[in-house]
């Protein structure tokens, strides 16, 4: 089955629907038992109240090359290091005093967001009537061109193209990222019969992903030496830049490889869902036209129509955060959240999980379960808004859908990446219209086949709806 064609994932849901369990165990290898679970309940006693119990990682092919040898929060099992590593990326990365300082290279980004799409616009000379816009290659390459800049203070690798756009160094990188992601996580072969790994590669990922590794870090590395070199030698003295911070911090002080190995990983972490939940949202609502335009009122009454949306604005934009929220339910990049390893044998809710057993929670299942979700398959943003009270936050306390895992294991990097979407979102929606292709009457929801993404990229019309002189130029 792991060598077979189809999806893994695909068919671990199937066997779980075919007997109706919330939980389900597979034996893989000669010893591994893989306990998947889609009910909130169990997810519950699992991340919740026995957190302690499952906070390691297992070890697989794809999480050692990323990090390189287990140098990382994300990817490393429980121990020392992954203890070294969380403290400084809580600290020193992700706390709200980086996310404040940070803001002037988010906003900028915003703006040359709008400018990006306005070129779109005016190069296909139909600035009345819009312009087609690959909204997939716009998202994945937003969130990337944030990133590069909180680390590296540059948008690019190379030059970029004159109307904004990524250059070929970016699209090679942001291709790059995905194929890791494609590959991570994803039951190789040498998982599960770990003698097999160095001699031989069944199913390929081993190339796939020391190749697209070796790509991104081909443009990374040497920025991150040069800049480590700057500071040896005292060419540098003010920080600038997530860089400059993973560079000076001297408690404890980071190795190189444990910089360059970090990054990659959040990389890797911050654009896949972030930029899908883009791409569906925008697709919903254009098939679905009272729900933007109800997005689109809320943006007018909360910041008017004569100022841009500003990152202040958005704890304000309930309904925005509902489309938001309800994409992540509907519409998760991937399966599974990362797995979780027990570190002692225990009980959650009557099931006997052995030691070294690795539970997955499913995204998939846990946003589609229909006996926690009315019409689960419907994209009804107002769900939310009727739970969530006087604020609509992107996080379920109650795991009834998981958008950036709880607990210990927990992303640390929740408010970038719920702020970092909302804003686009915001931006795209308070400044343009946005229509199907005119040859297209609708917008074909269809996830690809063997995974959650849309089967075909969306390319969508969009028309300005601001004054013209709101626009940022560049």
């Amino acid at each position: 089955m792991l060598l077979n064609k189809q999806s893994f994932p695909m068919w671990i849901h199937k066997f779980m629907d075919k007997y109706d369990t919330p939980i389900l165990c597979i034996q893989l290898g000669p010893s591994t038992h893989v306990v998947v679970v889609s009910s909130p309940y169990l997810a519950w006693g699992f991340l919740k109240k026995q957190d302690d119990v499952f906070i390691s990682r297992p070890d697989f092919l794809s999480s050692y090359l990323i990090s390189g040898g287990y140098l990382t929060t994300g990817m490393t099992p429980y121990g020392e290091q992954w203890r070294k590593m969380k403290r400084i990326i809580h600290r020193e990365m992700f706390s709200p005093r980086i996310h404040k300082w940070l803001q002037p290279k988010r906003d900028k980004e915003a703006d040359l967001l709008l400018w990006y799409i306005c070129n779109q616009i005016e190069k296909q000379d139909v600035v009345v009537d819009g312009g087609m816009i690959n909204v997939r290659t716009m998202s994945q390459h937003f969130f990337g061109n944030i990133l590069r800049n909180m680390f590296f203070g540059k948008r690019f690798f190379g030059q970029g193209m004159e109307d904004g756009g990524p250059g070929k160094e970016e699209t090679e990188v942001v291709d790059a990222l995905f194929t890791i992601l494609k590959y991570l996580f994803a039951f190789c072969i040498t998982d599960y019969f770990p003698w097999l790994r160095g001699k031989t590669d069944f199913d390929g990922h081993e190339k796939m992903m020391k190749t697209a590794i070796g790509i991104v870090r081909r443009y990374q590395d040497p920025l991150i030496d040069e800049r480590n070199q700057m500071w040896n030698n005292g060419a540098r003295k003010e920080k600038c830049d997530l860089l400059d911070v993973l560079i000076t911090n001297e408690d404890p002080k980071l190795t190189p490889e444990e910089i360059k190995a970090q990054i990659v990983e959040i990389m890797i972490a911050s654009i896949d869902n972030t930029s899908n939940a883009i791409e569906w949202a925008i697709s919903e609502m254009i098939d679905k036209p009272t729900i933007l335009k109800r997005a689109v009122e809320e943006l007018d009454h909360v910041v008017g129509c004569q100022k841009l949306v500003e990152e202040c604005d958005l704890p304000q934009l309930n309904y925005l955060k509902a489309c938001i929220k309800e994409t992540f339910r509907l519409h998760p990049f991937i399966h599974f959240v990362p797995p979780h390893v027990s570190t002692m044998d225990t009980t959650v809710a009557g099931y006997f999980i052995p030691k070294g057993s690795h539970v997955i929670l499913s995204r998939f299942g846990l946003g589609r379960n229909p006996n926690v979700w009315a019409n689960p398959l419907q994209f009804d943003p107002d769900r939310h808004l009727l739970s969530e009270g006087n604020q609509v936050v992107l996080s379920d306390s109650d795991l009834r859908l998981i958008l950036f895992s709880t607990g210990k294991r927990g992303c640390p990097g929740i408010t970038l990446g719920t702020t970092m979407t909302t804003m686009m979102l915001a931006r795209m929606v308070q400044g343009f219209t946005w229509e199907a292709p005119c040859n297209e009457p609708s917008i074909e929801l269809v996830e690809n086949h063997n995974e959650l993404c849309l089967a075909k990229p969306l390319v969508a019309i969009a028309k300005p709806r601001l004054p013209r002189y709101m626009y940022p130029k560049y």
